[in-house]
């Protein structure tokens, strides 16, 4: 796994668990941060509708030059998405994708210079698979950090360890309703970034973000020097511009799945969600990050 010693531009280190090394997503908003803009992360579904699609999806948000990218690993019973992100798990899962599947196709890729790939999975998948061996495998396939929506931040320490031991970052979400004591529990358990979810309930495209959203980002700032993520409901450049200088960085997950479902082949959904992509990179460009 690639790292770098850090070379003290900007340091997100409010945790005791962090490493003085530099993992491949710290780095990038070292990067974002040291340019004074917001990063930008899409996710796609593993596997909708198959590999070939994935891929070529991934190598054009590549080419847009994206920050980061959230895979999403398809489970049948999600825990916080959207009827579009459903459907695509759905999809996904009718042709057979499996974590071996994923995990060749990463493989795959490596050395094709992706940006830092998260594996956003529930824990009933990397239970089934075995804790260690998964870690050690998506780490193994390139993935630079995980993401476990159901593994609450007071149980995370094996996975963390194990994590921080392959060169995996750990990525804790947090809610509007997160109560105090449990916000200074995921950030403890959190490393790389802190996923902020914009509204409670399931992700899906909204027309505008809550004003309350502020509020929790400019609070959570003051607790902590991890980057701030925020993601569910973000789906176009005007709920970026709403977030500059409270936020870090930008997750947009069904604008993108959507746009990627409804073209016809891999070629068509690579050059879709490149145009997306460029479009909200750019929107992340133009604002400004809350770390400084």
């Amino acid at each position: 796994m690639f790292r770098r010693p850090f070379s003290g531009l900007v340091q997100f280190d409010n945790s005791s668990v962090r490493s003085i090394d530099m993992t491949a997503v710290s780095e990038v908003f070292q990067t974002t941060v040291a340019q004074s803009r917001m990063a930008f992360m899409p996710f796609v579904t593993a596997g909708d509708p198959d590999t070939e699609t994935t891929a070529a999806v991934l190598l054009a948000l590549r080419d847009a030059q994206v920050d980061l990218v959230e895979l999403g690993f398809p489970y049948s019973d999600p825990i916080a998405d959207g009827p579009v992100i459903q459907a695509s798990y759905t999809r996904a899962l009718l042709n057979g994708i499996t974590v071996e599947k994923i995990f060749a196709m990463m493989t795959g890729l490596k050395g094709a210079g992706l940006p830092p790939v998260l594996a956003m999975v529930s824990f009933a998948i990397i239970f089934r698979h075995g804790n260690s061996r998964f870690i050690r495998e998506a780490a193994e396939a390139g993935f630079s950090g995980l993401i476990i929506p159901d593994l609450p931040a007071d149980e995370a320490e094996e996975i963390l360890a194990a994590a921080q031991a392959s060169g995996l970052d750990l990525v804790q979400l947090i809610a509007p309703t997160t109560t105090a004591r449990r916000t200074s529990q995921i950030l403890e358990a959190s490393t790389g970034f802190l996923y902020c979810i914009s509204v409670a309930g399931t992700t899906g495209v909204r027309r505008d973000l809550p004003p309350e959203l502020l509020d929790q980002l400019r609070s959570l700032r003051t607790q902590s020097r991890l980057p701030l993520a925020v993601g569910f409901g973000i789906s176009g450049p005007e709920h970026v511009a709403n977030l500059d200088s409270v936020a870090d960085g930008v997750i947009v997950g069904s604008a993108m799945v959507r746009r990627i479902a409804e073209s016809g082949s891999p070629a068509a959904a690579a050059s879709v969600a490149g145009q997306f992509a460029r479009e909200m990179a750019a929107a992340a460009a133009a604002a400004k990050p809350s770390l400084r």
